[in-house]
């Protein structure tokens, strides 16, 4: 049985997957880093909801990624966590299909 970064790999092969999964990583990386940080912290998503003053519901929405947050609801979830806010601009990554 293949692992999930072996089917990855063999997925990321095609340039359609590639240039949807490129489109996607964005999204991926702020709700990776959401949910790390506060596992890391040993919160819980109400305990979050309580420091933050946002409703645990919509912590679950940005969460499982059915909710975009603005940059306000970022940083309120950041200041909750004890945590900097950072945004970047950074050079595209070529995709190539191979």
């Amino acid at each position: 049985m293949k692992t999930l970064k072996q089917f990855k790999a063999e997925q990321m092969k095609n340039h359609d997957f590639a240039a949807a999964y490129a489109e996607l990583e964005p999204e991926m990386n702020v709700i990776r880093a959401i949910v790390d940080t506060r596992i890391a912290q040993n919160l819980t998503q109400k305990e979050l909801a309580e420091k933050t003053g946002i409703a645990q519901t919509e912590i679950s929405r940005i969460e499982n990624g059915t909710r975009n947050p603005s940059l306000k609801i970022l940083q309120r979830l950041a200041d909750g966590m004890d945590m900097v806010l950072k945004v970047s601009f950074e050079p595209k990554k070529k995709i190539k299909a191979q």
